[in-house]
C-alpha cells in the first residue's frame, strides 16, 4: 500500500499526541507537586503518561483480533524527608488527582525511613532536551492494516508448498507521550511511536514440522520492512529448519544469530544493573576497571541516536542521558545506575533509570557467512527456548535450535538440544563480532561467535 507523507518523510495525520495535550499533562503533573508541596512534602515527583493505538491480527487470510487500547495514567511519589510514598490514578479529575495525593502522602507516614531514597542530585538534571526524532504517529486505518497483514501472510504462505500453517501475522501501531516533573524545577516530555509487522509460519516434511517467524520494528513507518519482505523471510526461516536432528552432548563454539545475540548482552545489562549490585545479586560485583571481554571488544551506549528504540534525552528521574563506553578494550568501564542504587553503591547515577539506551556493541569485518568459516565446525544458534540464566553465579543454560555446521558450511538443521557454560567464560569467549547488526531492539549486535559451549543433546 502506499502511505502519504509530509515533506520531512512522516506519515499524514491527525496525532492525538500534540501540543495541547503536553500541555494538560504539564499542568497536570505540576498540580500535583503543588498539592504535595502544600501537605508538607520536602519533595516530589510526578510523571503523566497517554497513550493511544492499535494491532490487527489476520490468520489463515481472515481477521482474528482487532485491538484498540488508549490509556493514561499519573504516578506521584511524595519525600517527607527520608520517608516516601507513591500512589497512582487513571483518573485525570482535579478530585482524584487530590486523592492521588493524599494517598502518597499517607503512605508515606508509615514507610521506614531510606537515607538513600530521594530525587536525583539537582545538579545531574537535563536542561536541554534534544529533539530525538522519536514520535512518527501512522495514518493508518484498520481496513489498510488488515490489508497489509494479509498480504504478509500471504506472501508466506504461498512461497513453498510445504507452508501447511500459520500463526497469522500481526500489525501494529502505537503513539504515547509522559511528561515528568520533580521539586528541582524539572518539567519535560517525551513523545513517542512503535510500529510493527510480525509473521509466523509452520512448514512440514517427512520429519515433522518447524515453525519460526520474522518481524520489522520501527519508530516510523516508512522504515519498516516490505510486508512482502517480512512474509517471505518468515517462510524462508522455517523452510530452512525442515529436516532438523538432534546432535550428540559435546563441547564446540557457537555462533549466535545477530536476531538472539542481543540476548548475551542483556545478560551483561542485567549483571551490571545498580539494584543487582547493591543486593550482591550479580556475579560482576565490584568489577569496575576489570577485564571481562577480550580486547577487540568495545561495547558503548548511546541514547541520542535519533528514532532509535532505546533513546531518550534524559532518563526516568530527568538525568540527563549521555553517550559513553561501557566496555573498552575488553575492561568493564562502568555500571547502570538510578540515583538510588549510585547512593547505595556511594557513586553517581548514570543516567539509567528506566534501563539501558541503546547498547551497541562495536561490530567486526564479517558477516555471517564470515563467522561461519572463521568457527569452521561448530553450532549456529538461530532461536533460544525458556529462560536458564543466573545472574548471581553466571550460570547459562538455555534450549536452542539452529543449524550444525562444518568446514564453514550449513550440514543440517538441529534443534532439541541445551546449550550451557558460564556467562563470565562466555563474555571472554568472545572470539568475532559480525557486520550483520540487527537494530530492532535497544541492544544492538552482530551475530557473536563464541569458543567452547557445552551442547547437551541425545
Amino acid at each position: 500500500m502506499t502511505l502519504s507523507t509530509s515533506k520531512n518523510g512522516s506519515a499524514v495525520t491527525e496525532t492525538y499526541i500534540n501540543d495541547a495535550l503536553q500541555a494538560d499533562l504539564s499542568t497536570l503533573v505540576e498540580s500535583a507537586l503543588a498539592q504535595a508541596k502544600s501537605r508538607g512534602a520536602s519533595s516530589a515527583e510526578a510523571a503523566a503518561h497517554a497513550s493511544r493505538g492499535f494491532s490487527v491480527t489476520v490468520r489463515l487470510g481472515d481477521v482474528e483480533t482487532i485491538e484498540h487500547n488508549r490509556d493514561k495514567s499519573l504516578g506521584i511519589t511524595v519525600f517527607f524527608g527520608d520517608h516516601s510514598g507513591s500512589a497512582s490514578t487513571s483518573d485525570f479529575s482535579p478530585q482524584a488527582v487530590r486523592d492521588t495525593v493524599q494517598a502518597a502522602c499517607s503512605i508515606a507516614r508509615y514507610t521506614a525511613e531510606d537515607p538513600f531514597g530521594g530525587l536525583a542530585d539537582k545538579e545531574q538534571m537535563a536542561t536541554r532536551i534534544l529533539d530525538l526524532d522519536l514520535h512518527h504517529p501512522w495514518d493508518l486505518t484498520v481496513p489498510q492494516a488488515i490489508e497489509v497483514a494479509q498480504s504478509c501472510e500471504q506472501v508466506a504462505r504461498d512461497s513453498d508448498k510445504r507452508i501447511i500453517n500459520s500463526e497469522g501475522a500481526t500489525l501494529s501501531s502505537h503513539e504515547g507521550i509522559e511528561v515528568y516533573a520533580n521539586s528541582h524545577g524539572f518539567l519535560a516530555g517525551q513523545r513517542s511511536s512503535r510500529h510493527s509487522l510480525g509473521c509466523a509460519v509452520v512448514g512440514q516434511d517427512d520429519r515433522g514440522m518447524q515453525r519460526d517467524q520474522w518481524y520489522s520494528v520501527a519508530r516510523r513507518a516508512q522504515d519498516l520492512d516490505l510486508a512482502e519482505t517480512v512474509g517471505a523471510q518468515a517462510a524462508q526461516r522455517t523452510l530452512r529448519r525442515l529436516d532438523a536432528r538432534q546432535l550428540s552432548t559435546r563441547k564446540a563454539p557457537v555462533v549466535f544469530e545477530a536476531p538472539i545475540a542481543s540476548s548475551v548482552l542483556g545478560h551483561l545489562g542485567a549483571a551490571i544493573q545498580g539494584s543487582n549490585l547493591y543486593r550482591k545479586a550479580s556475579f560482576l560485583v565490584d568489577h569496575q576497571g576489570k577485564q571481562l571481554f577480550a580486547p577487540h571488544v568495545q561495547i558503548h551506549e548511546n541514547p541520542h541516536i535519533c528514532r532509535g528504540l532505546g533513546s531518550s534525552a534524559y532518563d526516568n528521574e530527568g538525568v540527563t542521558t549521555h553517550p559513553r563506553d561501557l566496555v573498552t578494550d575488553g575492561i568493564l568501564q562502568g555500571y547502570l545506575l538510578d540515583s538510588y542504587s549510585a547512593r547505595k553503591l556511594g557513586l553517581q547515577s548514570t543516567g539509567n533509570a528506566g534501563g539501558v539506551h541503546n547498547m551497541i556493541i562495536k561490530p567486526g569485518e564479517d558477516n555471517l557467512s564470515g563467522l561461519l568459516a572463521a568457527m569452521g565446525t561448530g553450532l549456529l544458534i538461530t532461536e533460544l527456548i525458556g529462560f536458564g540464566v543466573n545472574i548471581l553465579t553466571g550460570d547459562y543454560s538455555r534450549g536452542a535450535a539452529g543449524f550444525w555446521v562444518e568446514n564453514g558450511e550449513i550440514q543440517h538443521p538441529v534443534d532439541e538440544i541445551t546449550v550451557a557454560g558460564k556467562l563470565q567464560d562466555m563474555f571472554q569467549g568472545i572470539i568475532k563480532v559480525g557486520q550483520d547488526v540487527d537494530i530492532r531492539k535497544n541492544i544492538r549486535t552482530g551475530s557473536l561467535l563464541i569458543d567452547n559451549l557445552t551442547i547437551a543433546g541425545s
